[in-house]
């Protein structure tokens, strides 16, 4: 069906990862769900069977594979009903990563990359500030060199693995008085001594452990700092093309699974001696639903492409999570409509996938900031342009 962007190897493995999220995630969601704590073993298991290394070179234990491959992984992992899990998996693998595979130096990815590769150890990403989540520029966090090492001092909100995580990538200020050219990246363990973490409680994504972080004059070595002082802005802002792709990819996904979950329930509902999807109010809502997540798909797909070749696609990846995050929590509210009063009850999958999705429009950028970043590409004409990488 998809064989532009679909080879016979994607779909192989589409079925293998279906099978072990069946087989080894699903039967401890609940769980999960409940406590907000996702036991080790499982990062374990995924690191076994090579999923966090789809996107790593083989030098450092991946598998060095083409981007429909995390497609198909960021896409499975949204139907297993835990936006939660799913989003653990993934800012592990394609948040914190991104910086180590992209812009770390063959001993940061040595001692990171490789293990979190293998699930032993878990990263987060730390950008957003609890007086400035979307204004990176703004940030508060300081980071002063003091010899070999730096001294690091502020805090970070909003992020995931941040409570049960092994370290972050963290951006913080080398020079507070030169802007956004005055940030800097570090990789910084999350044990060190001065870091103290406050697991927030949240509406949706309950599986996950999303924390406010204290930075309190912590030593971190400068051999820990990815690139050269002040080249942090620029890999923030490449990083935030595959974040909100991924976002977009993740809203589809999701849309899908509710519209087929829906139908399903559609076929075997009866009222008034017929099945519901036999409804013309029902029927032409949710083709118009299914068309709408659809046409996030497919040219979510064409991002991709355009991504997986090399092309720096700040605006189309921007256009990608505004609109497929809209269109999602339009579908599972629909969804959640066509189930009646089941829609509501706990034990059928909508009333999480409501709340789980209404992160989408917020994470990562929310709607209204992805606004003006468009309005400055579309209508000022600014260019965004790729940092060269360490």
């Amino acid at each position: 069906m998809h064989g532009m962007y679909f080879t016979e190897e994607h779909q192989l493995f589409r079925e293998s990862l279906k099978d072990f999220l069946q087989k080894e995630v699903v039967p401890h969601i609940e769980k999960w769900e409940q406590t907000g704590e996702i036991e080790r073993f499982i990062w374990g298991k995924f690191g076994e069977m090579g999923y966090f290394g789809l996107a790593t070179p083989e030098e450092y234990g991946g598998l060095g594979l083409d981007l429909f491959y995390t497609v198909i992984f960021i896409e499975e992992l949204q139907k297993i009903n835990s936006g939660g899990f799913a989003a653990a998996m993934w800012a592990h693998a394609y948040l914190a990563m991104t910086h180590l595979n992209k812009n770390a130096d063959h001993a940061q990815k040595t001692k990171y990359l490789t293990p979190s590769v293998g699930g032993e150890k878990i990263g987060c990403l730390g950008i957003s500030e609890p007086f400035g989540g979307s204004d990176v520029a703004g940030m508060r966090t300081t980071a002063k060199r003091d010899g070999d090492f730096y001294i690091i001092n502020g805090s970070k909100t909003f992020i995931t693995n941040g409570v049960y995580g092994d370290f972050i990538v963290l951006a913080a200020k080398t020079d507070s008085d030169a802007g956004n050219k005055g940030i800097s990246i570090f990789i910084v363990d999350l044990q060190s001594e001065g870091v103290s973490s406050n697991k927030l409680n949240k509406l949706g994504w309950r599986a996950s452990d999303t924390a406010e972080l204290a930075f309190d004059n912590v030593k971190v070595s400068a051999a820990n700092r990815i690139g050269e002082e002040g080249s942090g802005f620029g890999f923030i802002m490449e990083a935030f093309a595959l974040e909100r792709l991924i976002m977009g990819i993740n809203a589809h996904a999701r849309a899908e699974y509710a519209l087929e979950y829906a139908l399903q329930y559609m076929s075997e509902r009866e009222a008034f001696g017929k099945s519901i999807n036999q409804f013309q109010a029902l029927r032409h809502k949710f083709v118009e639903l299914q068309a709408d997540m659809e046409m996030c798909k497919y040219y979510n797909y064409g991002v991709c492409y355009k991504m997986d070749k090399g092309e720096y696609v700040v605006k189309e990846a921007t256009m990608s999570k505004l609109k497929s995050t809209k269109m999602a929590d339009e579908v599972i509210y629909s969804c959640l409509q066509f189930l009646g009063g089941y829609g509501y009850i706990e034990d059928y999958p909508m009333a999480r996938l409501l709340r789980d999705s209404r992160l989408g429009p917020i994470g990562g950028g929310t709607s209204e900031i992805l606004k003006e970043i468009l309005a400055k590409i579309i209508i000022d004409k600014k260019e965004y342009r790729a940092p060269k990488s360490t």
